[in-house]
């Protein structure tokens, strides 16, 4: 059955042949759809009330078959409630709509219709319909078994819903946000979260109510006594691997045993708890931790049904937290790896450097952008922009590859940077596992106190852009005047093969102007146009020219576009003023 529990591959509860049942003995009419709308199945009454054979019915569009308004009016496709099902994935339901039957006359139906899921997909529809003169409507057992048929299709859905929500963040309190207005107040009128932390201990993490987080029961939050295995509360037990367990009104009269027990005994009087279901999150790895879903609503316990839903609901949030501290503590190993790989700058001979790097909006906060600045033999800086594919941990160690193999092939010889890339290009094959890259090198030669030439070369990345101290329109020019983009010394990308010719470009540096080198981060978005982002790049350098430069840094990094999917490396040089 889509949709149902991962530990035990069903319906929690369901007797097969029950299901079985359902549909072939139901009294009223049954149809399974497709996403699109087209008949799949058809259960005996359906084909009786319709007078239409489920082989003839199968593949036909319901909507343009069977579906009518009130007295056989047609019904326009893009206002059919019914086909809505599918595309916004919620159930729905018409009582006053007529069904077309094979013999071309309407018949007055109530209908009812759910989406069945897997994996947040639609992959069809269960619509349920009756005569509304009352010949089909299910009474006694059938009635039962119709209310079944509803409560499984509720459930699929919800589950659905949950899996979908989860799925869609790494951040946790991100997850139990989205979890509480799916679980309150269709389920419960309250849910607290309780989540073991990397030293063992337990905190309530989260208290949801009808509103989302309740402001007024935040002192509910916080650290809770240890769980040790001597205690035999309900939660206690659940965070040591117990099953989940319903708590009634008479077991919360009794007098608590033990420090976690008289907290959660606080917490459901508090709330007014008439019933409450504890049940664990759990993962393939451990329990991370607890739910408890309260209900303050008399004559309304939790059922085996509902427990064995919440537990399922539990397991998916568990899965969801341990991914996400899985995420956490690869992110924590990435930037630290990352501080330690993007080096510091040399400052000197009055010329003054400034980096900034920004991880990627979503995975690792790591990649294979960098940044390099330092002194050759002859005292020459030499700068480096680079890009290697991805953005992970394995991307990071190789842009570590190349920049100690850069560094040495730069020192060795005292090349122009052409040769350079050209010998590290033949290097990388041999020596890494790096499939490609592109990078800037940029030397930066003259005499202290200048006057400073710059000598570049490009493979397949990003050209520099030079702004001039009068740049922007305080000069007098129009919006980028002054800032321009040194399009020469381009070549092929690393890896690329080939003899690639690699030559450089050769540039008089202004005083007073700043050179900046970056990656594709700052102007490329997916499906937008590179050239407009590389003219709001040069137009923004412009207008920040007279920053100092940790600030025209920080300018220049706060427009990075919305949408953006890489990381962001960017070096910045300025040259004294005359």
């Amino acid at each position: 059955m889509a949709g149902g529990s991962e530990r035990s591959g069903g319906t929690p509860g369901v007797d097969p042949r029950l299901l079985g049942s359902v549909f072939t003995g139901l009294s009223a009419g049954l149809l399974v759809l497709d996403p699109g709308g087209r008949i799949l199945a058809a259960n005996p009454r359906a084909e009786e009330l319709l007078g239409r054979r489920a082989a003839a019915m199968a593949g036909e569009d319901a909507h343009e078959l069977l579906h009518r308004g009130p007295g056989g009016t047609e019904i326009p496709r893009e206002l059919c409630v019914l086909l809505a099902v599918a595309e916004h994935g919620r159930p729905a339901w018409g009582e006053s709509d007529t069904f077309l039957t094979g013999d071309g006359k309407v018949l007055p139906v109530r209908w009812s219709a759910a989406p069945v899921a897997r994996d947040g997909r639609v992959l069809g529809l269960a619509v349920l319909f009756a005569d509304i003169a009352g010949s089909s409507a299910p009474v006694g057992r059938e009635a039962g078994r119709v209310d079944l048929l509803e409560d499984l299709a509720e459930r699929l859905t919800l589950v659905g819903e949950v899996t979908e929500v989860l799925s869609e963040t790494l951040d946790i309190e991100e997850a139990l946000d989205r979890l509480g207005p799916l679980l309150v107040p269709q389920l419960a009128d309250w849910v607290a979260v309780d989540l073991r932390t990397a030293e063992g201990d337990v905190r309530r993490v989260a208290v949801l109510g009808p509103k989302g987080r309740a402001t007024a029961l935040e002192a509910w939050r916080g650290p809770l006594p240890p769980p040790t295995s001597e205690f035999r509360s309900a939660l206690a037990r659940v965070l040591h691997g117990a099953e989940p367990v319903v708590i009634d009104a008479r077991e919360m009269a009794r007098l608590p045993d033990d420090p976690l027990a008289a907290v959660q005994a606080g917490f459901l009087r508090a709330l007014g708890a008439t019933s409450a279901a504890v049940v664990p999150l759990t993962s393939a790895r451990e329990i991370t931790g607890a739910m408890t879903a309260v209900r303050t609503v008399r004559d309304r316990p939790f059922t085996a049904r509902e427990l064995a839903l919440l537990a399922d609901i539990g397991h998916r949030a568990g899965v969801a937290i341990d991914n996400a501290r899985l995420f956490g503590e690869q992110r924590d190993i990435a930037t630290a790896m990352q501080h330690h790989l993007l080096t510091d700058l040399p400052q000197g001979r009055d010329l003054r450097l400034a980096a900034r790097y920004q991880p990627a909006p979503a995975g690792s906060r790591v990649g294979g952008d960098w940044y390099d600045a330092f002194l050759l033999k002859d005292g020459t800086t030499a700068l480096v922009i680079g890009d290697v594919i991805g953005h992970d941990l394995q991307a990071a160690a190789r842009m570590a590859q190349l920049r100690n193999i850069l560094r040495a092939l730069a020192w060795d010889r005292g090349e122009p940077p052409a040769a350079v890339v050209a010998r590290l290009d033949d290097a990388m094959a041999g020596l890494t596992d790096v499939p490609m890259a592109t990078m800037v090198l940029a030397y930066v030669e003259g005499p202290a106190g200048g006057p400073w030439l710059l000598r570049w070369t490009s493979a397949g990345h990003p050209p520099p852009l030079l702004v001039a101290a009068a740049a922007g329109p305080a000069g007098g020019g129009a919006p980028g005047d002054g800032a321009r983009y040194l399009e020469a010394g381009q070549g092929l990308l690393l890896g690329a093969g080939g003899d690639s010719g690699r030559r450089d470009g050769v540039e008089r540096l202004p005083p007073g102007s700043t050179l900046l080198l970056f990656t594709d981060g700052l102007v490329e978005v997916p499906g937008a146009d590179l050239g407009a982002g590389l003219e709001r790049l040069r137009e923004l350098g412009a207008g920040l020219a007279g920053r100092p430069l940790g600030k025209f840094c920080d300018g220049i990094l706060r427009s990075v576009p919305s949408g953006s999917t890489d990381d962001t490396a960017l070096l910045a040089l300025r040259l004294p003023s005359a």
